[in-house]
Order: C-alpha cells, then structure tokens, then sequence
C-alpha cells in the first residue's frame, strides 16, 4: 500500500536563492518567487506547511513590464483622511522611495491569503540595488531568464 508523505514543519529544510530581477518581466518573475515561497518545486511539498525557500531579490528597481503597462497602470490607496483616494503609475512606485514594494505586492497576490501566507512572506527579500546582508547564507542564484525566454525582455526582443 503507497502512503503520501506529509512534511512537519521540524522536518522542512530551507534553502536560499538569490535572484536579479533586472530586465525580467514582473509578472513571470513573481509567479517563479510564489514557487519558491511556497515550496511548489520541491517533490515533498505539504500544502499546509511553510516549506518554501528564503528568496533574495536584488535590483528590483530595474524590472521590466512589457506593453504599455509602463505609462498606463495605475496603483489607488487611501491615506485614511475623506476625500483621500490617491493613484500612481507604476513608473512612479519604480522610481519611488520603496521600489521594492512592487515586487513584494505582485509576489503576496500570488500566494493564498491566511497565517500560511504572511509566513511566508517573511521569507521574501526584496533588495532596490545590487547589496543585500545575505551573503552568510551563502544564496544559490537562480538564472530566471534562462528558465524560459519570455522571462527576460532582452531575450524576448532578440
């Protein structure tokens, strides 16, 4: 009789990935981190235990978007105050204070709302330039682009 193997959470083990999201589509780039996140690319994946990797993301700030989302896309929130609805493209969140934040908005809605999923986005760091404090973790980088040539808009217009 075959028996399915359902992890605990002493039993995971976590490694850790380092990716450059520089000229990588963000959508394809979020659905590979969601992956990693929540531990979909590892045979003993346990739908109801973190079993994700720790995913390092640097050069955020120069991902890529492809049509006309650019100059088109717009991002609403509220400040809280009446009358406070605001709206920015995403040129202006990539050029803001916290470009990081775009990465870490399109990876979270990709990973099931609940406890599981605030879990683990601890486990997601997201780096604007090329320095992160991870290096004594000594990450595995993970070559985004070679995975599939729509990831990258410089191997898409080649």
């Amino acid at each position: 009789m075959k028996t399915t193997l359902s992890l605990k959470p002493s039993e995971v083990t976590k490694n850790w990935v380092l990716i450059d999201a520089e000229g990588l589509v963000l959508g394809r780039l979020a659905t590979i981190i969601a992956t990693h996140l929540r531990g979909k690319h590892k045979p003993q994946y346990t739908p109801h235990v973190d079993c994700g990797d720790h995913v390092v993301v640097i050069n955020a700030e120069k991902v890529a978007l492809t049509g006309n989302k650019v100059g088109q896309k717009l991002f609403h929130y509220h400040t809280g105050y009446p009358g406070g609805i605001k709206e920015r493209t995403i040129t202006q969140r990539l050029t803001g204070k916290n470009p990081g934040q775009v990465v870490e908005k399109a990876v979270e809605r990709m990973i099931t709302r609940g406890p599981l999923q605030r879990a683990q986005m601890k486990h997601l760091h997201v780096y604007a330039g090329t320095e992160h404090p991870h290096d004594g973790q000594q990450p595995k980088k993970l070559d985004v682009a070679a995975l599939n040539r729509k990831n990258s808009i410089h191997s898409a217009e080649a």
